[in-house]
């Protein structure tokens, strides 16, 4: 059994599998939004319900977001791939340091017990040059600036559930993103070099004119205040001046909420242009999945956008249920079947 732990920007997921390369049974699964102080939260609400389960539990594995140029692949986690991934952590403020603080905290409560890193990068690295390379002088594309994209663990496990020829998977919860998937591959997606560029989000913005944030700069903003602006406080919630709480701002509108009903008008256009361009990317498109929080639940959202998108021709439209757990726990069990506390010694410096 496989515990896998996913913490985000304002969640706490946790569930026990049973996992083989090909299949991902979830035998337990809670959840919880982010409150207070996440240690406070995994020692005093999580630590409880895992008790009965540490007997079976073999190994843990951890989404995180962000590997950087060199994570591509699950890895087991050392103190140097600890470090490294500190390094990296800047690129996302909001996922990378809570994930890295409960492999911590597992590391200090279950001192032996192997622990595997699954990155929500490492599914876009098969990118290519010209969808992953930015218009930058050389000397700033040395430094690593270039598109990564991201939600690849849930953009994998759709591409698995939804196989095509050309797939357009929409993955759109608190964060939101494309990918263009050919025969399993991502070749294109909407996200970059961090979590912020693309479609609007919850509280992100999405891809803005980086003028702009030059202009507002010059104007005296300072980076601190641009970080939490675009971070924290645009996309739904920012349109809104309500919530970025797409449920409550659907009611909203619906009954006659200005700032609403922008929010949504903006959303659903940024939505279908950037499918648009995904579907340019693949040549054409077979099936679009939606995925995510909004995108498995809005069945009016499925509605409005086969309705407005008919110029795509015959396409295939139907909703994957997320399962970002169980896509790690298939993960790991292809990276080392054995995932016990005798496995190879090997297995802790893949990369």
């Amino acid at each position: 059994m496989l515990l896998v732990l996913n913490v985000g920007s304002s969640s706490l997921k946790a569930a026990v599998l049973q996992a083989t390369a090909a299949r991902s049974t979830e035998l337990w699964r809670t959840e919880s939004q982010r409150q207070g102080a996440l240690q406070d939260q995994l020692r005093d609400w999580l630590a409880p319900q895992l008790k009965r389960w540490w007997p079976q539990i073999r190994a843990a594995g951890h989404r995180v977001v962000h590997g950087g140029e060199r994570f591509i692949t699950p890895t087991r986690i050392t103190a140097a791939v600890l470090d490294q991934l500190n390094a990296v952590s800047a690129l996302a403020p909001l996922h990378n340091p809570p994930a890295l603080e409960a492999i911590r905290w597992l590391q200090q409560l279950r001192p032996t017990l192997p622990q595997w890193a699954c990155f929500d990068t490492a599914f876009h690295a098969s990118l290519p040059p010209e969808a992953s390379t930015y218009a930058l002088p050389a000397a700033w594309r040395q430094l690593g600036c270039r598109r990564y994209g991201f939600h690849g663990l849930n953009h994998q496990h759709v591409a698995e559930a939804a196989p095509c020829h050309r797939l357009i998977s929409a993955h759109l919860g608190a964060g939101c993103s494309l990918a263009a998937v050919r025969d399993g591959r991502s070749i294109d997606t909407t996200m970059g070099f961090t979590p912020l560029e693309g479609l609007v989000m919850a509280s992100r913005s999405g891809s803005v004119d980086p003028g702009l944030l030059l202009h507002l700069q010059r104007q005296g903003l300072s980076l601190e205040e641009l970080d939490q602006g675009l971070n924290r406080h645009s996309g739904l919630l920012g349109l809104s001046e309500l919530s970025g709480d797409w449920r409550q701002l659907r009611s909203a509108a619906g009954a006659g909420h200005s700032g609403a009903q922008l929010a949504v008008a903006v959303f659903l256009h940024r939505l279908r242009r950037e499918i648009g361009a995904m579907a340019a990317s693949l040549g054409g498109v077979d099936q679009i999945a939606l995925s995510g929080g909004i995108g498995s639940h809005d069945d009016q959202l499925v509605e409005e956008l086969s309705a407005s998108m008919r110029w795509l021709g015959p396409v295939g439209w139907r909703r994957v249920a997320a399962d970002e757990e169980g896509m790690v726990a298939r993960l790991i069990s292809r990276a080392d079947p054995v995932s016990d506390a005798g496995g190879d010694s090997a297995a802790a410096d893949r990369h």
